[in-house]
């Protein structure tokens, strides 16, 4: 304290003095003229600086002095460490300095530069728990993987560091591929800090990855007790853990368990379409056919889906086209105008013949939302009524020049699935899968679909080859004959 007042009134009086003479030197003139007892000095002003400057060094080495003696008055009267924290001071302040560096050189970029001032900062400081992390972000940075693995295996030794030395190890397995061990250090960091966002998903990931659904849905349950996600959230996503947990389960042959999944994931998201999908099959199985029908009306009130429609066409697959009609009209009169509902009368209405019926379904959904679907209906629906080939064929030449229409699509690579999948084939990224429309130029895989529509399918059930489709189109006989050559092979 007594120090801090020295230190104090020292500098009061360096600033008076340096007030004083910069008036003296307003005052008389240019030159600084000073008397010491006998003896007169006359300073012009490069040298009244000069002076300046040393009187200010002056200070400042008597400010040194004076610490340093009370740093041994305090050692004389008892104080073992009294000198030893006098220099450390010093040390100290370079030491931060250089870690200050340290921390700017990262933030732009500059890996060496940032590595050479932390092992400063290192030296200076002994603090590892400060140092080690600028330095394994600085090697990251230089591309020194090895060095930057070293920094924060010293960081798991500090209590206080602990869990950025497992965060930094397992950023590192994952850029590896090394999930397996990568999900180890996950499971570490979740239990070190289970309200850390960053490290709930990255484990939920994980462990949707490794097809772990029950250690998921544990992890997306602590999720909502902490708050790191909102309820509604946490419903569709515990959803299609199930749901992933009900395919898994079905895949290994305990179907008994799938199908209380498959209900429980259409009870936790009603508008999820493949979960209302699979919770409808899971009702046939158990005799509940009124129950499946349920389930995906109330799905399709939310949003038309084509799968389902195919779910509550299985609820009875041997009825009559008429009949099919009839009992569909209380599915589709549930959202009359969605482009869906439109598409499934016009396709309920071709396989019961009713071609007028078919085109007055489709209105005008050709120019409003051309697809291959749309065009390969209007294709059919012409054919059905009897129009010449090269009007079918204009059809179907549009049916391969469009977009395919909505499919599931991953939003975080763009890749196209073929089904729903809880995890997307191509990036591994957990409920990203979204039924939307892609153009990809990808629309001349429609062209599978031609023989189905010209009149004869393939006894085998599978597609033609592309390049009998495209015989079919250019023939210049009978629209049918390049199917009928495939469906009597």
């Amino acid at each position: 304290m007594l120090l801090s007042l020295i230190k104090i009134l020292l500098f009061v009086v360096a600033v008076g003095g340096l007030i004083y003479g910069t008036e003296m030197l307003l005052n008389t003139g240019s030159d600084l003229r000073i008397a010491v007892a006998n003896y007169e000095f006359t300073l012009g002003p490069i040298q009244a600086a000069v002076a300046l400057v040393l009187v200010l060094l002056l200070v400042w080495l008597v400010l040194k002095l004076l610490a340093f003696t009370f740093a041994c008055l305090r050692f004389l009267a008892g104080d073992e460490t009294a000198i030893t924290r006098f220099f450390a001071r010093t040390r100290e302040r370079r030491g931060y300095q250089a870690l200050a560096e340290a921390f700017t050189a990262v933030a732009a970029g500059e890996g060496d530069a940032a590595m050479s001032k932390a092992n400063k900062a290192e030296r200076m400081l002994k603090r590892p728990d400060l140092t080690n992390l600028v330095k394994a972000q600085a090697a990251e940075m230089s591309g020194n993987t090895d060095s930057a693995s070293d920094a924060y295996k010293k960081l798991l030794s500090n209590e206080r560091t602990r869990f950025i030395g497992v965060r930094g190890l397992l950023k590192q397995k994952l850029a590896e591929g090394d999930t397996e061990t990568a999900l180890k250090l996950a499971e570490k960091a979740f239990l070190m800090k289970p309200r850390n966002a960053e490290m709930s998903d990255m484990l939920l990931e994980l462990q949707a990855r490794n097809q772990n659904w029950k250690g998921a849905r544990k992890t997306l349950g602590a999720k909502l007790k902490y708050g790191s996600v909102p309820r509604d959230l946490y419903k569709r996503r515990d959803a299609i853990l199930a749901l992933a947990d009900a395919q898994a389960r079905i895949a290994a042959g305990d179907h008994a368990a799938a199908h209380g999944e498959a209900i429980e994931a259409a009870r936790l998201a009603p508008a999820l379409v493949p979960a209302a999908a699979m919770a409808s099959t899971s009702y046939i199985a158990l005799g509940k056919p009124k129950n499946a029908a349920k389930v995906l009306r109330t799905a399709w009130a939310r949003e038309p889906h084509p799968d389902l429609a195919a779910a509550f066409a299985a609820i009875a697959p041997d009825e009559s086209p008429e009949d099919r009609v009839a009992r569909f009209a209380d599915l589709i009169s549930l959202k009359p105008g969605h482009p869906e509902s439109q598409m499934l009368q016009a396709e309920l209405e071709l396989a019961a013949e009713n071609f007028p019926a078919a085109r007055k379904a489709m209105r005008d959904l050709a120019s409003t939302m051309p697809n291959a679907r749309t065009m390969t209906l209007m294709a059919a629906i012409e054919r059905g009524e009897g129009s010449d080939d090269s009007t079918v064929n204009a059809w179907l030449a549009k049916a391969l020049t469009v977009s395919r229409g909505p499919q599931w699509v991953c939003d975080n690579c763009g890749q196209v699935h073929g089904g729903w999948a809880a995890l997307c084939e191509s990036c591994n990224a957990f409920d990203t899968l979204s039924w939307t429309e892609k153009n990809d130029g990808d629309a001349g895989k429609a062209a599978s679909m031609l023989p189905l529509i010209i009149g004869a399918a393939p006894t085998s059930g599978r597609a033609p080859p592309q390049s009998d489709d495209a015989e079919v189109i250019d023939h210049d006989g009978p629209a049918t004959d390049g199917a009928e050559q495939k469906a009597a092979q």
